[in-house]
């Protein structure tokens, strides 16, 4: 029974850390990625004019409605640079994100008269060694110019622009090293992409089906246009979450199948010590049938306390981890170990405990009844 318990305790854990797992990644790409992302299937941008934004907004699922242009450029300041991505985003991407809540340092300038204020995620700014507390710092952002050769003159080949940075961000390394955002009006100037976009972004009401929102939104754009959720975005992140989950599953239930020897040992001695018993019930009436039958229920018993005891200090640990944090993770980006239970690993852990103990009972009852009664 202990080794059950043992077995069906570290399932439940196991499975619950990588929930915890799975819901911080979905968190920290929220904070930045939209629930469904429209790109230019064919180029890298287009007209902003052409796009059916009107019928987008008439979708009884959108909440909230972004224009985005972004593109590779190098940031300057003082005699530090970085290559980074600048995206131009409309005042609505902030709320949509809750970009509010990731600054760590300065502010987001909504000033509608400084349109060429950026923020920064927390890598770009420590490549650049600029930290800010309460002042603003200016900074020079280049980008190639379309359609040009090396010229004779240095620099005659981009487009350079002067900002100021406001605010510092931090939402996961894969962000904080790579972007920089700033005012979509700006960085259509910067680029000289007056009226052009390369994605419009989109955040779902709360309870909105995915991807039926998105047939909703491939109708209406078109083939020219391509359609993802978050989940398509990053479905290799995603994928390889639960694959690692499932595939920890397996090799706990291998374990819990080594763990089932001891209810085949714990019955063998049973049955072979409760020989003269069994021959008083024969002596009372009861079949071979009915023998089998007490031995078999026996086995079962042993291997759902074992279960139940495993499932309930498996609880109790999650709980103590998700209470006081018992385990914390140093320079990560949560304090704690993420723990989420969920009822479906309940489930599942419960059909494979029931299934290995059915096959555990079984063989000892059905094989050495007939050797030793």
């Amino acid at each position: 029974m202990i080794g059950i318990a043992v077995g069906t305790m570290a399932l439940i854990i196991v499975l619950s850390a990588f929930n915890g797992l799975e819901t911080l990644v979905e968190d920290l790409y929220a904070s930045f990625d939209p629930d469904l992302k429209i790109t230019v299937v064919e180029g890298k941008t287009f007209d902003e004019n052409d796009f059916p934004k009107d019928k987008i907004l008439a979708i009884d699922e959108v909440a909230f409605y972004n224009s985005a242009l972004e593109e590779v450029a190098l940031v300057k300041y003082e005699d530090k640079q970085t290559v980074t991505t600048i995206k131009g985003v409309e005042e609505s991407f902030y709320t949509m994100t809750g970009m509010d809540s990731l600054i760590i340092e300065g502010e987001i300038n909504h000033n509608p008269e400084k349109k060429n204020s950026v923020i920064m995620g927390w890598g770009v700014a420590d490549q650049l060694s600029l930290f800010i507390s309460q002042s603003v710092y200016q900074i020079s952002v280049i980008v190639p110019k379309r359609g040009t050769k090396k010229g004779i003159s240095p620099g005659s080949e981009f487009n350079k622009k002067i900002a100021y940075a406001t605010g510092v961000f931090s939402v996961n390394p894969d962000f904080d090293t790579k972007y920089v955002l700033g005012d979509l009006e700006f960085v259509q100037k910067l680029l000289k992409h007056k009226g052009k976009l390369s994605s419009v972004e989109l955040g779902l009401k709360e309870g909105a089906d995915w991807n039926k929102t998105k047939e909703k939104v491939q109708q209406i754009v078109g083939d020219n246009y391509k359609v993802q959720t978050r989940f398509e975005m990053n479905e290799l992140i995603f994928k390889t979450n639960k694959t690692e989950k499932w595939i920890t599953f397996l090799i706990l239930s291998f374990i819990l199948v080594i763990a089932s020897f001891n209810i085949i040992g714990s019955l063998t001695m049973l049955i072979i010590d409760k020989q003269k018993d069994v021959w008083i019930l024969k002596t009372m009436g009861a079949n071979n049938r009915v023998v089998r039958q007490i031995f078999f229920v026996e086995g079962m018993l042993i291997n759902l306390l074992g279960a139940i005891s495993g499932m309930s200090i498996g609880v109790f640990v999650c709980w103590l981890q998700i209470q006081f944090g018992l385990l914390r993770l140093s320079g990560g980006v949560v304090d704690f170990y993420p723990i989420e239970l969920n009822i479906f690993d309940f489930a599942n852990v419960s059909i494979i405990v029931i299934i290995i103990g059915l096959i555990a009972s079984w063989y000892p009852v059905r094989i050495l009844t007939k050797k030793y009664l």
